[in-house]
């Protein structure tokens, strides 16, 4: 998705990848453009900003049966913009855009309506909305439990006015709700009203649905966002107002077979197709052998418990015991904990920015670090003996672990909570170490080499292209099975010759006890692995895909 926690409550922190909003734009022109642009506004002129936007705009590129279809299709990734966004140490972080959706209808027991992927990261598809229906390009987030589009009262938002919207005195099948609401996401927010209406989906017509009608849409991410909207398939538990999702009313309605929908993503660069959403039920041509299911541990997200990383053929033991995961649609990368993806950087020889704290740790406190693991004190007390985490009741307080993007926006680049979460990396690594039989100088080597490879602030991980061959696999380890994979598919790659450009498909996020550790497989794994969401048996599927 597009969307990322923090907090996971009701609002979901949704991380717009910032390379690929960047690639929206054309070069540095544009770019200074939208600061101009910016400016303009402050001073409230309105009417020449806009003129000023359209100016940049110009400068960018220009069902039968009981399932249901929606077929994805492929945009190739600006090189040029990627360049520029790591000039400008921006990266992916969990970029959610939509384009339109073409419908087509399979004449079988499928229904199928063709999504469309932008820039290999992200896709979407078409709905509409009232009688007639009025179309949004929309996410299919199963991040996130909500329908927003555009409303037509939406005024003083650029983001509404490049975008289509909602006009309820054009539909007669509108209800007036009214009631105020808004949704916060790490890159912005927007705010509005409930609304209902038809909202249709391919062939399918869910009547008296409950959605948003965005009024203010004031972040960056909404301007150059591809999508006019979201349309989320995540549980009732986690949609803001407590509202019926869309996929509730669509089984509520009898318009799906069965309970049960599924992702197919074609990752393939050079393909038309980009991949089908099937509701109700799976398509056997997108999948080999048996899915793998699990079952849900907690609903809100499509959350499960994952068991053991590997790094090649070796444990990270950071999972061993398990850690929670939530398969994501809208997220484009994998995200996990920064103390994995940290160790995954350095095995494939990822560029990070170097942290500070890390290397403070490592030069003043490793050796004491060290000692005390040797000596037998508890992993998890070892940072409080060494002063550098102070327990509050049963908690440290590095339990408000954040991201690094978090941390660095914050400027919290000193004090006790940045050492303290310093302090826990440092020992997981060495721990890990240690069980390896490895000398302290060469421990505290090796953990000096993981700090210079924590991911920079905004996530970003650049890759030298001519390492993939030597790069290890990564595998998941889901209900004892195994699922693989190889650096081609965990590597974004775009361009050719001295023009290719490869990044990781890894991001850090930390998300603490009981809730975490966390890993969030977004679209990096979708990829390879058909999704299957079993909505009627609270479960998740996973087959390698075809």
């Amino acid at each position: 998705m597009f969307y990322f926690l923090t907090n996971l409550g009701a609002s979901k922190f949704h991380m717009l990848s910032s390379w690929l909003v960047i690639l929206s734009f054309h070069g540095k022109w544009i770019g200074n453009s939208f600061r101009t642009l910016a400016s303009y506004m402050e001073k409230k002129h309105l009417c020449a900003a806009l003129l000023l936007w359209a100016i940049a705009c110009s400068a960018l590129p220009a069902s039968s049966g009981d399932l249901f279809r929606i077929g994805l299709k492929k945009h190739r990734l600006d090189v040029d913009s990627i360049k520029a966004a790591r000039v400008a140490k921006l990266q992916d972080r969990y970029g959610k855009h939509v384009n339109g959706i073409e419908k087509k209808s399979s004449g079988s027991d499928i229904d199928i309506v063709p999504l469309k992927n932008y820039l290999d990261a992200q896709y979407y598809g078409e709905i509409g909305i009232g009688s007639p229906p009025q179309k949004f390009k929309v996410i299919f987030d199963t991040g996130s439990s909500n329908l927003w589009v555009p409303s037509s009262k939406c005024y003083f938002s650029i983001a509404c006015w490049i975008h289509s919207k909602y006009q309820a005195s054009k539909s007669s099948t509108y209800t007036r709700d009214g009631e105020s609401c808004s949704i916060r996401y790490g890159t912005g927010s927007i705010s509005g009203h409930f609304s209902m209406d038809n909202v249709q989906v391919g062939d399918l017509v869910v009547k008296d649905q409950v959605f948003i009608e965005a009024t203010r849409e004031p972040s960056i991410t909404f301007i150059v966002a591809k999508f006019d909207g979201i349309l989320g398939l995540g549980f009732q538990e986690i949609s803001v107002g407590n509202t019926t999702p869309v996929w509730y009313n669509m089984v509520g309605q009898g318009l799906v077979k069965e309970p049960v929908f599924s992702f197919w993503f074609n990752r393939d660069a050079n393909a038309k197709e980009g991949g089908e959403l099937v509701f109700g039920g799976v398509d056997p041509k997108h999948f080999k052998g048996n899915h793998t299911y699990v079952p849900l541990t907690q609903k809100g997200y499509w959350q499960f418990n994952m068991g053991d990383f590997l790094i090649g053929n070796t444990s990270t033991g950071y999972c061993a015991g398990g850690c929670a995961a939530i398969v994501d649609s809208g997220t484009s990368l994998l995200a996990g904990p920064t103390t994995i993806v940290t160790q995954i950087n350095h095995a494939i020889g990822a560029e990070g920015i170097v942290s500070m704290e890390c290397k403070t740790i490592v030069s003043q406190y490793g050796e004491m670090i060290w000692d005390l693991l040797v000596s037998g004190i508890r992993p998890d007390q070892v940072c409080s003996q060494a002063g550098l985490c102070f327990l509050d009741g049963s908690q440290h307080v590095s339990s408000n672990i954040r991201t690094v993007v978090e941390r660095e926006t914050e400027g919290s680049s000193v004090g006790e909570a940045p050492l303290c979460t310093a302090c826990e990396m440092a020992v997981v690594w060495m721990q890990n170490q240690l069980k390896q039989e490895q000398t302290k100088e060469k421990v505290l080597e090796y953990v000096n080499q993981l700090c210079e490879k924590i991911p920079s602030p905004m996530g970003e991980s650049a890759i030298d292209c001519n390492r993939i061959s030597s790069m290890p696999d990564i595998t998941f380890t889901i209900k004892d099975t195994a699922f693989v994979l190889t650096p081609e598919q965990y590597i974004l790659k775009t361009g050719e010759g001295v023009a290719t450009i490869c990044v990781s498909g890894f991001a850090a996020l930390d998300v603490p006890p009981p809730r975490g550790p966390l890993w969030i497989l977004g679209d990096v794994f979708m990829g390879p692995y058909h999704t299957v969401f079993d909505y009627g048996k609270s479960q998740v599927g996973f087959a390698e895909a075809a």
